[in-house]
């Protein structure tokens, strides 16, 4: 049974799903760039490479303007034949299929892991090596394959690959959620043949807009270099400095999708304070885990032995014997101020895919999807937030009478 909505004198202050933390530090370096004269890419942008490779363990990083970008140039960059196939998971954002059509490609959706094959339940939002295999097969062979660390949660790149009958260097990476992740004692950024990072203002490395695209490939560095501007062969940067031509070349059909001085300038200084966030999100994640153990039907997100994960985000399962379906729960923290979100919604199952889709759907991915919802997690959500969170889930399930 639901209790009665809150009434309005009663509502406490709300939760939000994510709140931005941009320091005073990024906000002054923004100011100084716009005060310089040079606002797009130039030395900014060139220092903040050096240092998000050295952070993921990279030989080269290019900036782009976004990790959608990222991914579309890094397709584009391994020159396959048109309507090559790309398989990727169905449990992915919209952007990511966006970017497989748009490089003039084919996505073929995995689903995810089997029930009785999941190690653990973070497992069981993500591919496994069986559904890899099995889309390929379905598919009659892929061409590449973009491998999702899905919130955070690090993924066995390399056997993925195996299972996908693919080298590396057709592999690449959505390390969207991914910031901080490691595999194997490896932090995401030099695994495949180059991984794609976001830095949306949700992401573990906040700021307005950006992605990276980092790689162990000199050569195919410079080519998405000169694809994320036009595929012109010199930048503004390198035609204006002192010494600099106006000269250049068009190698190839890039697209628009540099980053700005202005970007890398706030992006340079959130790095510095990467760690404390790293660290604030274990402490909710564990904080989480201790108070939400033990209620009957809820699935917790335990940390994976692959590695570690960045816990981007807190995802739970709301299973049957909770006492109330998973959009029921989410309408009941809604009415008692805590914001949610469900990620994602599978994409065969959307219109714009419908042609992608295969006969007979991805059942395992369209059942986790019908139970999954994430819950706020970010370093400025403070231990009273969190402990009210789970005050209102423990109450949720008790008065759906649910099972004890």
């Amino acid at each position: 049974m639901r209790s009665a909505t809150p009434r309005r004198a009663e509502l406490v202050e709300p939760i939000p799903f994510t709140v931005v933390e941009i320091t005073p530090q990024a906000r002054a370096a923004s100011d100084r760039v716009l005060a310089s004269g040079w606002i797009t890419t130039g030395r900014e942008t060139l220092a903040f490479q050096r240092e998000w490779a050295d952070q993921a363990g990279a030989a080269q990083c290019v900036m782009v303007s976004s990790c959608t970008a990222a991914i579309e140039l890094c397709l584009r960059a391994l020159e396959l034949p048109p309507n090559s196939k790309v398989l990727t998971t169905t449990t992915t954002f919209c952007g990511v299929v966006n970017a497989i059509l748009a490089a003039g490609y084919r996505p073929v959706f995995a689903d995810l892991a089997h029930p009785g094959e999941a190690a653990d339940v973070a497992d069981s939002y993500m591919v496994s090596e069986r559904t890899v295999r099995e889309a390929a097969d379905r598919a009659g062979g892929v061409d590449a394959m973009v491998v999702l660390h899905f919130a955070g949660h690090p993924a066995d790149v390399e056997a993925l690959a195996r299972a996908a009958r693919l080298p590396l260097s057709r592999v690449l990476e959505d390390a969207a959620h991914g910031i901080g992740t490691s595999v194997g004692g490896r932090v995401v950024g030099g695994i495949s043949q180059a991984t794609c990072f976001s830095f949306y203002p949700t992401k573990n490395l906040p700021m307005p807009e950006g992605g990276a695209i980092t790689t162990d490939d000199a050569a195919f560095a410079a080519k998405l270099t000169a694809l994320r501007l036009h595929g012109m062969t010199a930048d503004a940067w390198k035609r204006y400095l002192p010494g600099g031509s106006w000269q250049y070349t068009v190698a190839a059909r890039g697209m628009k999708a540099n980053m700005t001085d202005v970007q890398a300038a706030i992006g340079r200084e959130q790095l510095k304070h990467l760690p404390r966030w790293q660290a604030r999100r274990e402490e909710i994640r564990a904080r989480y885990d201790k108070q939400l153990a033990g209620i009957p039907g809820l699935g917790l997100p335990r940390p994976t032995k692959r590695g570690r994960s960045a816990w981007h985000l807190y995802v739970v399962r709301v299973r049957p014997e909770f006492g109330m379906a998973r959009d029921d729960l989410i309408a009941y923290l809604t009415e008692r101020g805590v914001a949610t979100s469900v990620h994602f919604i599978p994409a065969h199952t959307m219109p714009a895919y419908a042609g992608f889709a295969p006969p007979g759907g991805l059942p395992n991915a369209e059942a986790v999807f019908e139970e999954v919802v994430s819950l706020p997690l970010y370093p400025l959500l403070s231990d009273a937030q969190v402990d009210r969170i789970c005050a209102v889930i423990g109450q949720a399930h008790a008065d759906a009478g649910g099972a004890s």
